[in-house]
């Protein structure tokens, strides 16, 4: 090869590449006007699917606030219907009770309602804690005085039960009002 071609071939190169940058440089000016309808495009999607997902979730929270204020509204209607039984009962045992001659009867009445009653408790969760004779624990117990224990077995433990204590589901609703041996 001659320098003549040498140098032909480094003009060819050189044009080429002149050619290539002039359509890069339109191809750059073209290019952000699609890349800035493409990014906009984008863009507004992610906008409405935001604001979807923020009308769900909206709807979401009012629903379950909804529900939640219904179940607190009804909550306690189940036992309440499950007591209106017992309640009959007392008031036919009452009745009873002013007619009858035998207390033992009348007695025997109340001892059925009032387990009628603990059945119905129970059937719910709730059950009553036992306390005469256990040790006094200021977790499930609450003293209401002192006296001199009995005997030496019996200090520091439950003497006798002045209200008894009711546990719901294993957790403490009301706790056992005790006398304790000192």
């Amino acid at each position: 090869m001659t320098e003549k071609d040498k140098e032909s071939i480094e003009e060819q190169d050189l044009n080429t590449s002149e050619d290539a940058q002039e359509e890069g440089e339109k191809e750059t000016v073209v290019a952000p006007k699609n890349e800035l309808e493409d990014i906009s495009n984008q863009l507004t999607e992610q906008k409405e699917k935001y604001l979807r997902l923020f009308a769900d979730f909206d709807n979401y929270k009012k629903r379950t606030a909804k529900e939640r204020l219904d179940l607190l509204n009804t909550a306690g209607r189940d036992i309440i219907l499950s007591v209106i039984p017992v309640i009959d009962d007392f008031e036919r045992a009452i009745a009873v009770a002013e007619k009858a001659t035998e207390v033992d009867s009348v007695k025997e009445g109340m001892e059925l309602i009032k387990n009628k009653m603990f059945n119905v408790l129970q059937q719910r969760g709730i059950n009553v804690m036992e306390s005469v004779g256990e040790p006094f624990d200021a977790e499930r117990h609450e003293a209401i005085t002192e006296i001199p224990a009995p005997s030496e077995e019996m200090k520091g433990k439950v003497i006798d039960e002045v209200e008894k204590g009711y546990t719901m589901n294993n957790k403490i609703i009301r706790y056992a009002k005790v006398v304790v041996g000192k």
